[in-house]
């Protein structure tokens, strides 16, 4: 029997779905990209916004009518948090956050019986769900190190669907990176809330330091990290690990003092301005990519501008805009909405920004040398990201999952 996995939202949804692939394929079912012809199509599901609730009920109906006869495998934050409504869309075996690791022997079970299974906990006191995967279907490999979140940001639903923060066996990562650098030279750490990792008193930069003693291990990046997580052991790591990647991604969500209590975030702007000050002290030329949220319950112009005027001092090498979305259940949702309309112009604002921001960080390493982590292959071009975080297409076919170190010259490189 043939199967189709769709995956929606994050990183840590990525590895997960992985998990499930080489489980299935282990199991002697067979992988098809062609949904049409998939006899179980596995839809892994995001409900980090409306949007995203939006777009896996789209696609699960459009399941329903494209490949009726399909057992439909419904799984994730989505389903987690509204799996009254993917019940009455038809789904054969439906899970929120809780025993995807059972997913294949749930769906040998169905295969048996023809009957129909749903469970989705809503308890927040969850157990890790240890994965292992043995290689990933890209050329940087995820590894799935934490999951849950305790900080309950008042925009944030996802701490109820995903439940405390807890942590993998520092070993089992460990044994799973071993295993995945003798098809990957990149890793990269993921989870809900990653730099809270913790194990048997084991804590982020324990693994970053325990990896790079892999030799195969040329690269290790990390997926987000929360500006209050920096301490000093993570900066004396950045200072001393040459395998530790130039880049770091670092929520700022508001750039005003009043919106970021407002959202409960647990730092100000004098803080974020003076730990960004330590970290390009350590590595002047790193990359530091942001999430902003525009038009949260209650931003006034004047606190827009102080996020546009700051996101803009802080010269951040890209800049991910996400309009608020309202989401049932949160204290956010209790504030007085911004209009949708000023939540349009302030996003194409920022995003604008955003554009200038990240044309300035690259074009500081124009003429310069850069090493080039070959992830795509094609049309006589090769594609890849550099340590810190720079897209380049080379105007020559070179050897995929290869680190080459070119002169950087603008997005295309002629070599």
């Amino acid at each position: 029997m043939k199967f189709y996995i769709e995956t929606f939202g994050c990183k840590v949804n990525a590895y997960e779905s992985n998990y499930l692939k080489e489980a299935l394929l282990s199991e002697g079912f067979l992988f098809t990209h062609d949904l049409k012809e998939a006899d179980i199509v596995l839809v892994n599901t995001c409900t980090v916004t409306n949007t995203s609730d939006s777009k896996c009920k789209k696609f699960v109906r459009k399941v329903k009518r494209e490949n009726p006869n399909s057992i439909l495998v419904v799984f994730g934050c989505s389903s987690q948090n509204k799996p009254e409504e993917y019940k009455e869309i038809g789904v054969d075996i439906l899970l929120g956050n809780k025993n995807k690791v059972k997913i294949p022997s749930l769906i040998k079970d169905y295969l048996k019986t023809k009957e129909k299974y749903y469970y989705v906990d809503k308890n927040r006191d969850l157990e890790f769900e240890s994965m292992m995967i043995n290689d990933f279907n890209h050329t940087r490999a995820f590894i799935k190190i934490q999951d849950g979140c305790d900080n309950f940001c008042s925009y944030c639903i996802i701490p109820f669907m995903r439940g405390k923060c807890r942590s993998k066996n520092f070993e089992e990562i460990i044994k799973e990176a071993k295993e995945l650098s003798k098809n990957h030279q990149e890793i990269v750490l993921t989870g809900i809330h990653t730099g809270s990792y913790n194990d048997n008193g084991h804590d982020l930069v324990d693994v970053i330091n325990e990896l790079s003693k892999i030799d195969n291990i040329k690269r290790i990046r990390l997926s987000s990290v929360e500006i209050t997580e920096l301490n000093d052991k993570f900066m004396n790591m950045l200072k001393t690990n040459p395998k530790f990647c130039n880049h770091l991604h670092i929520p700022l969500q508001a750039g005003s003092d009043h919106v970021l209590s407002l959202m409960n975030r647990k730092y100000n702007m004098e803080y974020f301005f003076n730990k960004i000050k330590e970290i390009r002290s350590i590595r002047p030329d790193i990359a530091i990519s942001t999430d902003i949220i525009v038009g949260f319950p209650e931003e006034t112009e004047k606190d827009f501008m102080e996020t546009y005027e700051n996101a803009k001092k802080l010269e951040f090498s890209k800049i991910h805009v996400f309009p608020y979305s309202k989401r049932n259940g949160t204290k956010a949702s209790l504030m007085k909405e911004v209009s949708s309309i000023e939540k349009s112009k302030r996003d194409h604002k920022l995003l604008n920004l955003s554009d200038i921001l990240e044309k300035q960080y690259q074009d500081k390493f124009i003429g310069k040398p850069l090493d080039i982590l070959i992830e795509e292959v094609k049309d006589g071009k090769s594609i890849g990201h550099s340590s810190n975080y720079i897209r380049v297409v080379i105007d020559k076919e070179l050897t995929k999952n290869k680190i080459y170190n070119i002169i950087y010259e603008g997005n295309i490189i002629n070599s």
